[in-house]
Parts: C-alpha cells; structure tokens; sequence
C-alpha cells in the first residue's frame, strides 16, 4: 500500500513514463522506518498536507537525519531513501540480503526473527489508549460512526490488538493512506454506476418512475442469499433488474400485495424492507440507511395509492354496471405497459 501512498513514495514511482520494480519498495521501508522512530515521513517534516507538495520534496529534499540517530542508523536511512535506485540499498542484485548484513541489524538471528522468537523492546500496557482523558472514549459523534459494524471476528482480533498509534501517525494515516483507498473506491464505484446506468437508463425523468437505483433482494434456492439488483419503482410495480442478465426484470405489482412493513425487520443481521403477498414474502435492503428508508418511504407510498386507485375503480364500476365492485381491476392492464 505504501508504494502509492504520498510520502512514501519513490522518486521513480513519482516520475511519469519511469519504468520501477521492486527497488521502490526498499525506498517506501526506509520511509516506514524512519517514522516508527520520528512520528512522521521524512518528507512531511514540515507538516503540510498538500499532495504535491509532499511529491515535490520527494523528489528533491534531501532527508534530514536528526544528530540523536546513530552512525549505523542514519547509514541505513541514506541507503534505503537514495534517490538514485543504482546506489539504492537492497537494490544492486542481492536485495533483501544486502538489507539484512547491514551493521544496523548486526547480531540479530534472522532465523529467530522469522519465527517471531524475540521479545519485543516495548509491549504497550494492555487497555491503554490515546485520548487526553479516558472520558473521551466512548462519546463519537454519530456522524463518524454511522454504519460502521462490527462483527464477533472483529472483537475478537481487537480484544487481543497489542499496538497503541501516535496521534500524530493517525492523523497522518487518516490524510494519506485513507483518501487514497477512498479514491480508487470512488473511481470503482463511478465506473461501475456508469456502465449500469447506460444499461438500465431509460431517462427516468420523463418517466413516472418514483425511485430507482441499486437495492437487495433476500433470494437464491434457499433464500438465503443476497442478490444486487438495479431497482425501479412505478406507481403500479417495482422492477427488479438483474445485474448479469439482460433479460426481462422481475416484476413485483402494487395489487399483488398485502402488505409493505411500516417498520424495519431485522433478516439475517441487516435492516429490512418486507412486501408480504398472499403466499409469499419479498425481503429487500440496503447497506445505505438512508436510501434504505427513502424506498420504504416511497413503497408504502406507492402500496398506499394503489389501493385507494383501486378502492375508486371498483366503486366506479360499481355506480356503472351496479355491482358491489368485489372483483378489484388490475392495474396490471394498465395502459398495456404498466405506466
């Protein structure tokens, strides 16, 4: 990850149309190195936050090595952050052994070191943590917090975490590491809400589509599994569009039910929209909450004006052929298309 990740990165990974190999990699330790014993990169001395700032003294700052640090030490540091991937150390043919026989690490057992036999100089007391006031731990804002979930697997892991990060280290991981996963995330998700757009678009606003977008239904042999659909909501139906077919959708019409649930239901650890027919049931979610709540909104909704639609039709046809209006008409032969 620290390849790519400002201030950790080598200059020639920096520079456009430079072919790079596994020399950027010792450049990015020597980089980890020196801010498990600083608190910080060697190119963020200075504390900014810009991107291309930080790129720019890459490229061109020579790193600062304080006089605290010793004489094989700071040989360690000059060889891993050389600019210059020729004079590089760990990158003139012999790799991480060149690293291993440097007199920084003289006397150490690799072998021992490989079996994670050494007792660590520092072990952080268990239950410790960094806040000003223990007090400040436990009141988050919501807004941080929303939609994060943990599992057993992750209390567990965490009930046994012996590590305990700077404030400053955190922040720094919050501005560099974070933004960057969050982009490529971001241009996943573009990429992918593109292509299916093309795909499902039908310029929804000179439609009566009332909501569409990305939704779950609980299905599968057992139903039991979660499966992604492209969802749009009409007034009579909500279609159900599969993403790796380009078939016709599921259809699910406004008088086949019963019911749509005023309150979320918990299914298999997720919030939950049921649509109770007759003989079955159709359990939908969303990981988002809030586009969650706006189509349960907009189902009760739709479930709601159908049925009076179809209250006055009956009572229409009952004035007209005088009848008590029991059979209900479909609104699935509406206008022929459902719209």
């Amino acid at each position: 990850m620290h390849r790519w990740t400002h201030g950790y990165m080598a200059p020639e990974v920096l520079s456009k149309g430079t072919a790079y190999d596994s020399s950027a990699d010792w450049f990015s330790f020597g980089c980890m190195l020196y801010k498990l014993l600083k608190g910080h990169s060697p190119f963020r001395q200075h504390k900014t936050r810009d991107k291309h700032e930080i790129d720019r003294m890459t490229l061109t700052m020579n790193v600062e090595l304080p006089d605290t640090f010793t004489q094989e030490l700071r040989s360690l540091l000059e060889g891993l952050l050389h600019r210059d991937v020729d004079k590089r150390l760990g990158c003139k043919g012999r790799g991480a052994d060149e690293v291993k026989e440097h007199p920084f690490f003289g006397g150490l057992d690799w072998q021992q070191v490989y079996l994670q036999k050494y007792q660590p100089p520092l072990i952080p007391p268990r239950g410790e943590v960094n806040a000003a006031d223990a007090f400040d731990i436990g009141s988050f804002d919501e807004e941080d917090t929303k939609g994060i979930k943990l599992t057993e697997a992750d209390q567990e892991l965490y009930k046994n975490f012996p590590l305990v990060i700077s404030e400053r280290w955190q922040t720094e991981v919050a501005e560099t590491v974070f933004e960057s996963v969050n982009q490529e995330a971001d241009k996943v998700e573009h990429k992918r809400r593109t292509k299916h757009k093309f795909k499902f678009d039908t310029d929804e606003k000179e439609s009566d589509c009332i909501i569409h977008g990305y939704i779950k239904k609980l299905g599968g042999p057992f139903t039991s599994a979660w499966q992604t659909r492209y969802a749009k909501l009409y007034p009579n139906r909500v279609e159900l569009h599969s993403e790796s077919s380009s078939g016709k959708p599921e259809l699910i019409f406004m008088d086949q039910l019963d019911d749509v649930s005023a309150d979320f239901v918990q299914i298999k650890g997720e919030n939950c929209i049921v649509l109770k027919t007759k003989d079955n049931r159709i359990v939908l979610t969303n990981p988002d909450e809030i586009g969650l709540k706006e189509w349960s909104i907009s189902l009760r909704s739709a479930h709601k004006m159908s049925l009076e639609l179809l209250s006055n039709m009956a009572k229409k046809a009952g004035r007209i052929y005088g009848t008590e209006g029991n059979n209900k008409p479909s609104l699935m032969a509406r206008n022929g298309n459902g719209n």
